[in-house]
């Protein structure tokens, strides 16, 4: 299946009395496309923020391409989306594009801003600052930001939050297009269905299944949809 892109192995993490994660390993091949699947709670966040660099597990090894998260080479070929994320507040659209593609070494920052703000439909907003943007558009410049360097590896925590349907459709399809490895963390069956093939259940910290959707959709009953297999292996696996 190709070079191992990430590698998260017997990891733990702890936070005072929760255990977030409790021993969890999988591994994504380069160009891979999982889901990180399950409720509220499960630990999703808590992964993509170790795979990130954000927080250091209590035990266990995490390598992004046989490197470690957070280091400058892992920071360039890495996107990553928080469940919440806030652009720059007091910049513009554009400030926060153009600021960040030149942090990143793009050649051109001016002109990609451009390309990101025709791609999230963000044009008519280039002037109006951060702070002052809806939920939605906030989003949007968010995905911006993350896609803007053409990472090879995205990490993105509920990437269709607050966005309404024709903009999910667009961000969707974008997603399909880009040849990077994706980890999406998700509790809605459909993105996961509709952005990968691979699924990492977790709930309680704990990994309670994982394989590919079609497999998923092979363990369905007659006329069962597919959110009822993942209710019945979670139950499982809780």
């Amino acid at each position: 299946m190709g070079q191992e892109c990430i590698r998260f192995s017997n990891v733990v993490k702890r936070f005072g009395n929760i255990l977030a994660l409790n021993n969890v390993s999988f591994s994504i091949p380069c160009m891979g496309r999982y889901a990180l699947l399950g409720p509220n709670g499960a630990g999703k966040s808590t992964t993509l923020k170790i795979l990130a660099g954000l927080i250091t597990p209590d035990y266990g090894e995490v390598l992004i391409k046989g490197l470690k998260p957070g280091t400058m080479e892992v920071k360039k070929i890495l996107g990553y989306l928080p469940e919440d994320p806030m652009p720059y507040r007091a910049m513009t659209v554009r400030e926060n594009l153009e600021y960040i593609a030149a942090l990143r070494g793009l050649p051109n920052p001016k002109e990609r801003a451009e390309e990101m703000m025709e791609m999230f439909d963000l044009k008519e907003y280039e002037n109006i600052r951060a702070g002052k943007l809806s939920r939605g558009n906030i989003q949007k410049l968010s995905l911006a930001l993350v896609l803007l360097h053409n990472p090879e590896i995205v990490l993105l925590d509920e990437p269709l939050n607050y966005l309404d349907i024709p903009t999910q459709e667009k961000v969707i399809n974008e997603l399909k297009t880009m040849k990077s490895t994706f980890l999406i963390s998700t509790h809605i069956m459909s993105i996961a269905t509709r952005l990968t093939d691979h699924v990492i259940m977790i709930n309680r910290g704990s990994i309670v299944w994982q394989g590919e959707i079609n497999q998923l959709k092979a363990m369905a009953k007659e006329d069962e949809p597919i959110e009822s297999v993942v209710a019945r292996l979670m139950t499982l696996g809780g």
